[in-house]
């Protein structure tokens, strides 16, 4: 799978190609703005490493230009600004993950394959096999996660596929935002609750068109789908 490296710390960025690469990734790297650019517009990705400070911009603004022009690319923002404000602004412009500096490889290796949805794989045919689920109006199909209503449909990510299929398994129960955080992150900091929130955001506007459906949130404890 490609994946677009921009990062301006030149040691850095040829640190983690390195890694990435001897993982079987393929990884193009830019240093700046401008490059990044250059390379979206040569070619498709898989997925989006950004740096938030660059010599010619930042990431946030980056990233806002690559969604206006309809791509929709899992990103990921790797960058020493985390603080609340940095985190809020890095999902406000599209971003999907969020992850500071200094960091451990290993973290970025199982949240790049987690984006890239190659995490809990099926293993067997008989696993990958679709099962329907009926929810209100809708019809989604899982593992493909495919989302159905009255002729229209929506390709769900694959994190996005999987936290709806736990919700669904949870139906009128009210799960707890730790026991998703770990499920799905593996830690409940700050940056996976801003980011779990954008999925929930995200799932609750693919399901308003049927008024009966809703993700209730209870704040301080966690979210309950009912229908």
């Amino acid at each position: 799978m490609k994946i677009l490296l921009v990062e301006d710390e030149a040691a850095l960025a040829e640190i983690v190609r390195e890694v990435l690469e001897q993982r079987g990734f393929n990884v193009q790297t830019a240093h700046s703005l401008a490059d990044a650019l250059k390379g979206v517009q040569a070619q498709a990705f898989d997925l989006f490493i950004f740096d938030v400070m660059l010599p010619d911009g930042d990431g946030y603004n980056l990233l806002k230009q690559i969604r206006r022009r309809g791509i929709q690319t899992p990103a990921l923002f790797l960058t020493s600004r985390s603080l609340p404000a940095d985190v809020v602004q890095g999902f406000e412009s599209g971003a999907n993950d969020y992850l500071k500096k200094p960091f451990g490889m290993e973290e970025l290796l199982v949240r790049i394959r987690a984006l890239l949805g190659l995490l809990h794989q099926p293993k067997t045919e008989s696993a990958a096999q679709a099962s329907v689920i009926t929810i209100g109006e809708y019809h989604f199909y899982y593992p493909q996660g495919l989302l159905l209503r009255q002729g229209q449909q929506r390709q769900l990510t694959f994190r996005e596929a999987e936290i709806l299929f736990f919700m669904l398994s949870k139906k009128d129960e009210l799960i707890s935002r730790k026991e998703m955080l770990l499920k799905f992150w593996s830690n409940d900091d700050y940056f996976s609750g801003r980011s779990l929130d954008v999925f929930i955001t995200k799932l609750r506007r693919y399901l308003a068109k049927d008024p009966a459906i809703a993700i209730l949130n209870f704040r301080g404890k966690g979210y309950k789908l009912i229908s």
